[in-house]
């Protein structure tokens, strides 16, 4: 009869197998003990349970491949999965067993990644570390469901995930958007610009094509939480797209778009290097570099492309919107993603309520001392003795 049982701190699994033997293992959570003996005991009731099993024999490679042709079309595979891969095999030796892969190991690996300096020469932010960690998790879960290992080894200890510090506010106060703005070429400029006055991601702002800006509004279907959300075009968005228009014809499906050989000068139009027919605009890929030379020539630090996103919705709080309102436009599926914003919505009455300093003074007595207020005289004494 196949049981589990709390042993100190952790649940063991007893059945017998169809020889006869008698298997007992460990495990460190209940529900991870539940599930290798409900797997166990169906394997024995289907007569499989004496198979070879895959996760004796199948390598880190055969895995690593597997999941590079199932998800290589993926957009986070192409920026930054693929790099993860190869750190994996790296470290853990592609040749290596699955089933030799221990909850320990996984410790280990993310601990050692705590401590690798990037090629900046910094040290890696929690949310690198778990980012790569989540990626080695998704890879052994999808072993699992493809039947090469029975269980993960993140199943057997505890979250592996580091707390965040998801406090971090940066944004750009005006005279810093201007000082910007004016170090900015042409094109980066216009990125630029549409993120301060829409609040999109970088991503969707060099993927944008002129299908989805229509009617006063831009659509956005392929969104990072794969929710469409519409973006209202303010007056400078509009009028910046009307001058894209005219200078491009739209010989391009993409909005913001460069052309080969084209001189970029800071803001003024873009301009030919070379004489003859001009080449046909393309979508622009990257900014990273252009957009680093811009800060430094601006004298702006500790300052990222997504912190445009911030100042977007620093300014649009502190001019009035609604913290409902950001939220819609910025596609927070949670509101208390929002909610780092309201603290400037105060700071801002607070300085409306100072408005009204001195309306009172003009109250006060002349000799500009308080005087009690007589609410009752003294009653009379009626006494005639």
């Amino acid at each position: 009869m196949a049981t589990i049982r709390k042993r100190g701190n952790s649940y063991q699994i007893d059945y017998f197998d169809p020889t006869g033997k008698r298997v007992r293992k460990s495990f460190k959570k209940r529900k991870v003990a539940a599930a290798e003996l409900g797997k166990r005991v169906s394997l024995i009731a289907e007569g499989r349970y004496l198979d070879v099993k895959k996760e004796f024999k199948t390598t880190l490679k055969e895995l690593l491949d597997k999941y590079t042709e199932n998800f290589k079309s993926q957009a986070s595979y192409k920026t930054w999965k693929r790099f993860c891969l190869e750190n994996f095999k790296e470290y853990f030796g592609e040749d290596t067993l699955l089933a030799n892969i221990r909850y320990l190991d996984l410790e280990t690996y993310r601990n050692d990644l705590r401590q690798k300096i990037t090629r900046r020469g910094t040290v890696r932010t929690d949310a690198t570390v778990n980012r790569e960690m989540s990626c080695l998790r998704h890879i052994l879960r999808k072993a699992v469901e493809w039947e090469m290992i029975e269980a993960s080894p993140f199943d057997q200890g505890g979250s592996l995930i580091l707390k965040e510090n998801n406090k971090r506010l940066r944004y750009l106060s005006e005279d810093e958007i201007e000082r910007l703005l004016r170090e900015c070429s042409i094109h980066l400029r216009r990125i630029v610009e549409c993120a301060l006055n829409t609040g999109m991601r970088r991503g969707e702002i060099l993927n944008l094509k002129w299908p989805q800006v229509r009617n006063g509004f831009i659509y956005l279907q392929k969104t990072k939480t794969n929710e469409a959300r519409q973006i209202p075009i303010n007056n400078d968005l509009a009028q910046l797209f009307k001058e894209i228009r005219r200078e491009n014809q739209l010989q391009s499906e993409y909005v913001f778009t460069f052309r080969k050989g084209e001189h970029t000068l800071k803001g003024k139009k873009p301009v030919r290097k070379r004489k003859g027919p001009a080449p046909a605009p393309e979508a622009i890929e990257s900014i990273k570099t252009a957009f680093g030379s811009a800060l430094r020539r601006a004298g702006i630090e500790d300052f990222r492309f997504h912190d445009l996103r911030h100042t977007f919705s620093s300014h649009m709080v502190m001019r009035g919107a609604t913290i409902k309102e950001v939220q819609e436009i910025l596609g927070h599926k949670n509101i208390s993603m929002t909610m780092r914003y309201a603290h400037l919505s105060q700071e801002h009455k607070k300085k409306a309520v100072n408005l009204l300093n001195g309306l009172t003074a003009s109250q006060k007595p002349a000799d500009g001392k308080c005087h009690k207020s007589v609410t009752s005289a003294k009653p009379a004494d009626s006494s005639t003795g």
